[in-house]
Formats: C-alpha cells, sequence, structure tokens
C-alpha cells in the first residue's frame, strides 16, 4: 500500500475500479488528511466526480463511488485558507435574489475552491435553502449589487436579459482628478468590441482632488469602466491595474442600483444600495 503524504498543493485523479468505499474513505486511503479534513475540503468545492460524461463538485462525504467514475481532488492551502466579508442581502424574490457582494469576494469559484463566491455564500445562508446560480459577474475587488438565480429556468431568463441589455445597471466611482461637470460618453473600444458608459459628476473634493461619478454603463466589456476611466484620464482609485499603483485603499468601485423587469412576474423592480454602502467623498 501507498504511503500517504500531506500535500501543499495536490491534483490527483483517482480512476475507482470498485466501489467498496465511501469518498472520504478512499481519499483518506490516498493522501494524509484526517476525515474531517477531506469534509471541510469537499464543502470548500474541491472535490468533483467525474460519472459519464458528466463533471460536477461533490460535498457529500458519504457518497456512493461506481465503477468508471473518476475522482479528482484539488488541494491548494492558500485557496482553502482564504477569509471573506460577509455578503449582505438586499431582496429575497424566491426565485432569484439580489445582494451586496463586498470587495474580495468572487463571483466565480475555479477548480480549487468556491467556498470564497457569492453562490455559494447565498446557498449557505438562504433560508428556505436553495441552489444559486451565478446570473452576471463583478470584479473580484468590486463590489455592490449581484443577481442570483434560484430556478433554472429563472437563470436562463435573467442571462438573457443581461446579455441582451434589457436592464440599467448604475455604478458608483471615485477617481482620481476633476472630472468634468457634463455627462462624458465614453465610446473606446475594448479588446476590438464596441464599449460605451456614461460618467456624470456628482461631488468634487478639491483638497484631495478626488472625484465622485455615477457610471451607466450599456455594454459589460471586462474591466468597462475601469479601462474607460483610465483612457479618459480618470483613474479608479484603488485601481493597481489600470490606474495608480501606489493607491493603498481598496477599489472604490461599486454597482449601486440595478433596474429590470422581472422575468418571474413581468413587474418593473429596482434595487438600491442603502446609504451605508454607498460611496462617499
Amino acid at each position: 500500500m501507498t504511503t500517504p503524504y500531506t500535500p501543499i498543493q495536490l491534483h490527483i485523479d483517482i480512476d475507482i475500479d470498485n466501489n467498496d468505499l465511501s469518498v472520504a474513505e478512499l481519499l483518506t486511503s490516498k493522501i494524509n488528511l484526517s476525515k474531517q479534513q477531506i469534509k471541510q475540503i469537499m464543502q470548500k468545492g474541491a472535490v468533483w466526480l467525474t460519472h459519464g460524461k458528466n463533471t460536477q463538485r461533490i460535498r457529500r462525504a458519504t457518497k456512493a463511488l461506481q465503477q468508471g467514475d473518476i475522482l479528482h481532488f484539488y488541494y491548494d492551502q492558500k485557496v482553502l485558507d482564504e477569509v471573506i466579508a460577509r455578503a449582505e442581502l438586499i431582496k429575497d424574490e424566491n426565485d432569484f435574489s439580489v445582494w451586496y457582494k463586498p470587495y474580495g469576494m468572487r463571483s466565480q469559484g475555479s477548480k480549487w475552491g468556491d467556498h470564497t463566491t457569492i453562490y455559494r455564500y447565498a446557498e449557505q445562508h438562504l433560508q428556505p435553502q436553495r441552489p444559486a446560480f451565478i446570473v452576471h459577474r463583478l470584479d473580484r475587488a468590486a463590489s455592490g449589487l449581484i443577481v442570483l438565480a434560484h430556478k433554472k429556468q429563472v437563470t436562463r431568463d435573467l442571462c438573457q436579459m443581461f446579455q441582451e441589455r434589457a436592464l440599467d445597471k448604475y455604478y458608483q466611482v471615485i477617481v482620481h482628478g476633476s472630472f468634468p461637470s457634463s455627462t462624458q460618453h465614453m465610446q473606446q473600444t475594448i479588446d476590438g468590441k464596441h464599449a460605451s458608459s456614461f460618467a456624470s459628476l456628482i461631488k468634487y473634493d478639491s483638497g484631495k482632488n478626488l472625484s465622485l461619478l455615477e457610471v451607466k454603463i450599456e455594454t459589460g466589456r471586462k474591466h468597462q469602466i475601469r479601462r474607460h476611466l483610465s483612457e479618459q484620464g480618470y483613474p479608479v482609485v484603488g485601481d493597481r491595474m489600470y490606474g495608480t499603483k501606489q493607491d493603498t485603499e481598496n477599489l472604490q468601485l461599486t454597482a449601486y442600483k440595478l433596474s429590470f423587469v422581472s422575468p418571474v412576474d413581468g413587474q418593473k423592480k429596482e434595487y438600491t444600495l442603502t446609504d451605508e454602502m454607498k460611496l462617499y467623498l
């Protein structure tokens, strides 16, 4: 029998040739981790199972295995040790919900885990408990409103709405410099694709030389707001990718208002962050 070992970072695939052992029993026979540690890792989304053509995360340590299955174990201590701030439920609409995603929380997980994602947080904290599906994304460094669906048909309907831009999305952003008082329509292409943003000044602080803006986006390109404002000469505070690397603040960009017609009941919905969650100069 192979001597078990403790990994720092490890990926192993195990072909199942018998169904005598549970997932936790099989993994503890291969890796120098306790059954309790294996259970915790599974809860954090780092264990996957391929059954036929389907591969998905599994979280139940006692799950039975079948011949021909392939068990995938991903272990990265740095990922597993990550801790995130709490998300806040803005509105539970039963078939979908709207949340405040804090800085550092991810919209999507990876093969190494999903315990720091907004959808996993919702699955663990919503009452009654429901599965949660991503409809759109916010950057890890951004904060603000994000919509989660709890039924597959509602997921498809909401995803289509986001793809067709059938909703209004507004952001608050703090940038370096004195932004013009008139609304600026920014249309620089991003990665060869059309991109459109409208930015309006809310307040300018001359002492700090910072401007608080409202930005409405018509397209959803990657890092669109950050790239558009940086190219205009007004980098977002805390943006170390497109802005000033000397900034010590977190990214000062938050999605603060969403409005759309609900695909569930056909009613117009509008969601806005509480005053405590908004950005201020």
